[in-house]
């Protein structure tokens, strides 16, 4: 027995995982069974493990000035803890409903652990792209080491491929000055995987903020920092850096491979999935429907 965790809900989305957890978990009170219920905003307490840690000052605004004309539209997700309740989902919206005023805000409660708690709130900030890659990194290590899962397991459970898992995984490796970078857009997240294979990530990466390096170059720079003096390099001819760059870009948006293959004035896009739910996602991605 490895006592790892049972992963029941992957890949189904997020209100396949919450009915599940609702299913498999403790007794569920009547009142968590309930429907929308109106909660009092001072009894709702934030999640602690909460992956989105940035909540932009003027979104919030925003997003409160509609509450105050329009009301909360979508109830947010919540379980009981102790005499209140803990948000699973909705954090943005409870802020913005404090700064309307509201004193209370339409809610669902549900009885859920916290593995599922984990779970259902970073795939609800994937899914609504509110997380900045470091805060997605964070989500899916807490996932890792405190739940038991695989990065094939959390692949699965986010709609991406191991690759892109272990891509951001790699993110948290950086010097935390480099981290910020990367959060607050001085460099992307293309530009941090390569700084992060040199020897001094960096300094590299403030050579990249004030030069502007492409991410190419910064690939090359790192590449050539890397090679001791005098090493003789072998080099093979490969497809146009350019295409691979966008391979990788595109890859990293939709968390899945791509391959590009451009001839003459035009040229094919293929995606590569391993469910039809990833199939699902990427459609509605393309299509513009929400997630």
């Amino acid at each position: 027995m490895t006592g790892k965790r049972p992963v029941s809900g992957l890949g189904r989305g997020l209100s396949a995982l919450m009915d599940e957890s609702v299913r498999s978990g403790s007794e569920t009170s009547s009142e968590s069974r309930g429907g929308v219920r109106e909660i009092e905003i001072a009894r709702i307490r934030p999640n602690p493990h909460q992956p989105r840690l940035m909540f932009a000052d003027e979104a919030i605004n925003e997003l409160a000035d509609s509450i105050a004309k329009r009301g909360v539209l979508q109830p947010i997700l919540l379980r009981p803890s102790g005499g209140g309740f803990e948000i699973i989902a909705g954090e943005r919206r409870w802020r913005a409903a404090q700064r309307a005023q509201l004193h209370t805000i339409p809610a669902i409660v549900r009885n859920v652990d916290d593995a599922a708690t984990a779970e259902i709130a970073l795939i609800e900030n994937i899914q609504r792209e509110d997380l900045n890659a470091i805060e997605e990194a964070e989500g899916l290590r807490q996932l890792i080491s405190q739940h038991g899962h695989s990065q094939d397991d959390v692949g699965r459970l986010v709609h991406k491929s191991r690759s892109h898992v272990a891509n951001l995984l790699r993110l948290l490796d950086l010097p935390e000055i480099v981290r910020e970078m990367l959060i607050h857009g001085e460099i992307s997240m293309g530009h941090a995987r390569a700084v992060a294979t040199a020897p001094d990530p960096e300094s590299l990466a403030k050579e990249v903020i004030a030069k502007g390096l492409s991410v190419r170059q910064t690939e090359a720079r790192a590449r050539k920092i890397k090679r001791p003096p005098g090493e003789l390099v072998l080099t093979e001819r490969r497809g146009d850096a350019d295409l691979e760059a966008l391979e990788r870009q595109l890859g990293d948006m939709l968390g899945i491979t791509v391959k590009v293959a451009h001839t003459g004035a035009g040229g094919t896009v293929t995606l590569h999935y391993n469910s039809l739910d990833q199939l699902d996602m990427i459609c509605q991605r393309l299509s513009g429907e929400p997630i």
